[in-house]
């Protein structure tokens, strides 16, 4: 084989590889570090003593707990709209195709005043919810509210190209072998989405952990209650503890890697077992 028909688009490995991880290193791993290193001012004692205080673990199971259910949320009525938007025509599908990507462009503190003015007790909304019991703002509820809106957009646009790319043949072999439509979803269709469904829910559940100008206007902050552990990180900011901030940034930062990896091992045996079984 020639030198000519193995030629690279992008001549130069070593070049774009040295560039590549000059980029990363400079945007990612070095803030990364600097973070890191800041937390070693801390002794071991200082450093779990600021990262398990009463208020700070209460924030932490208020912002994973609700990240989690919001992109449980996400993952089903995200598949449902992007099959929706993918299987149907109907008058104003564009308009709804247009406002799927809304929360991309909104800003953070827009959508949150959004969501309290909707949802507030003198809301829109709220007025007719909360005389039947029903709160949704200034409790942890509105921040699973705030965290299902900037989080859809995610689900949607990863599972749309691959519903679009399916191969319609592959159902319709399955209905001609007497198969029902549930069968066809889950032993047909769903093996084939299921790496785009994960990978959207990791998307919004990442977004989601690291909400905090859509948030903060809904969730009432509340200390114990309705307080987000970037919110945590921003009060102690604000009164010069540098260290403790970082250190509860790099529990969040350390959890989320964790959990990151776990979802890419899991979109790793799920793609090893669709090609095992194609």
């Amino acid at each position: 084989m020639s030198k000519q028909s193995t030629r690279r688009v992008l001549p130069g490995f070593r070049l774009t590889l040295g560039y590549t991880l000059f980029y990363l290193s400079l945007v990612v791993l070095i803030p990364m570090s600097a973070l890191f290193f800041k937390t070693f001012s801390l002794s071991l004692d200082q450093f779990w003593a600021a990262v398990t205080s009463e208020r700070v673990m209460a924030s932490y199971r208020l912002t994973f707990g609700a990240s989690l259910i919001a992109a449980l949320v996400n993952l089903v009525f995200g598949l449902l709209l992007a099959w929706v938007l993918v299987r149907y025509s109907f008058p104003g599908k564009k308009i709804i195709d247009a406002l799927v990507d809304l929360p991309f462009a909104l800003p953070t503190a827009v959508a949150g005043i959004s969501l309290t003015a909707l949802l507030a007790g003198n809301g829109w909304l709220g007025q007719y919810l909360e005389p039947l019991g029903i709160k949704l703002a200034f409790v942890p509820a509105g921040v699973v509210i705030a965290l299902i809106f900037i989080g859809i957009p995610f689900v949607v646009r990863t599972v749309q190209p691959v519903l679009e790319d399916f191969e319609k043949e592959l159902e319709e072999a399955a209905t001609s072998l007497g198969a029902s439509r549930l069968q066809i979803f889950t032993k047909v269709i769903l093996p084939h989405i299921a790496p785009a469904l994960l990978t959207g829910f990791a998307m919004a559940f990442a977004r989601a952990i690291g909400e905090y100008g859509s948030v903060i206007f809904i969730a009432g902050n509340v200390p114990l209650v309705s307080e987000i552990t970037p919110l945590i990180i921003i009060g102690k900011l604000e009164q010069y503890d540098y260290a403790g901030a970082t250190a509860v940034a790099v529990v969040m930062l350390v959890i989320s890697f964790v959990l990151l990896l776990v979802i890419n091992a899991l979109q790793a045996w799920q793609r090893r077992n669709t090609g095992a079984s194609a």
